[in-house]
């Protein structure tokens, strides 16, 4: 039983979760009723049912069955999937656009984020990702030297630079550190998200790296006020970190991150959410 496998027993039971089939509060079949439902091993029952407590829609007590927390499809950052591989487990139509590729020298923060010598030539992206047709984060990314010339190859509407590289160059990225808070819009991002100058955006930086923890890219991810939320989840056993579709009349998530009115360039408050992701990811960004 490979990992397709346990993907697939994982897919069926967030599937009969979101159904309604196991409620809230319900406890699921046991391993062994599971693994004879689907003629698999215990351990790839356990897998999958690992898979869904990442997301957070089960958790368990000590000594007992796992019991059924949500029925939302949640992102969790432990697995690093790709934005647009999220959103569209969400149900959400995705389209990306560059607009602008550009070599340059890295600036100081650049380089060492992306273990470089100080001036080295990066590779300088800023792209608009879109839901449903709506503007939605404006991203702007620091390629490392020896990845650019894959990234400037991609087309102009390429929806995941890093699945193509993935598929295309062979260049995937198994980990990831994410900084999170909040800071007005300037006029660019303003204007391509079609807002005022001014609104708060959701900020995420985060760095990605291959499996040997060579840095790959740099990247600026500004959010939309309510397009996306951010969750932190805590228990004895994991903290994930999660993103999900924003409800617009709660634009701000709970949990410890900031709100419209704190971190970054928005005054005072907590400061901004840090979250690491060290398992290999299921998909890159």
């Amino acid at each position: 039983m490979g990992t397709a496998r346990y993907l697939e027993i994982a897919e069926a039971l967030r599937a009969a979760i979101l159904a309604g089939e196991h409620p809230v509060g319900a406890e699921l079949p046991s391993e062994s009723d599971l693994a004879a439902r689907w003629s698999a091993s215990r351990g790839t029952v356990r897998q999958a049912v690992a898979v869904l407590a990442a997301e957070g829609l089960i958790g368990s007590r000590q000594g007992a069955r796992r019991i059924v927390l949500r029925q939302e499809r949640r992102h969790s950052f432990g697995e690093l999937n790709s934005f647009a591989q999220w959103a569209q487990g969400m149900g959400h139509e995705v389209t990306s656009r560059f607009l602008g590729r550009t070599r340059r020298a890295a600036t100081d923060e650049e380089a060492g984020r992306l273990a470089l010598a100080p001036g080295t030539e990066i590779l300088y992206v800023l792209r608009l990702r879109c839901l449903d047709g709506e503007p939605t984060m404006v991203e702007r990314t620091a390629y490392a030297d020896w990845v650019a010339p894959a990234v400037e190859a991609l087309p102009d509407d390429c929806r995941s630079v890093m699945d193509s590289l993935a598929k295309d160059s062979g260049i995937v990225a198994h980990y990831g550190e994410h900084l999170i808070d909040v800071l007005p819009a300037g006029s660019e991002d303003a204007r391509l998200l079609e807002l005022r100058r001014g609104s708060p955006l959701l900020r995420q930086r985060h760095l990605t790296s291959t499996h040997t923890g060579r840095p790959i890219e740099w990247t600026d991810d500004r959010y939309r006020a309510g397009s996306v939320t951010f969750l932190v989840s805590n228990s004895a056993v994991t903290a994930p970190l999660e993103r999900h579709a924003g409800d617009l009349s709660r634009p701000w998530a709970a949990g410890g991150i900031p709100g419209s009115g704190a971190g970054g360039d928005c005054g005072g408050g907590p400061p901004s959410a840090r979250a690491s992701a060290r398992r290999p990811r299921g998909a890159p960004r």
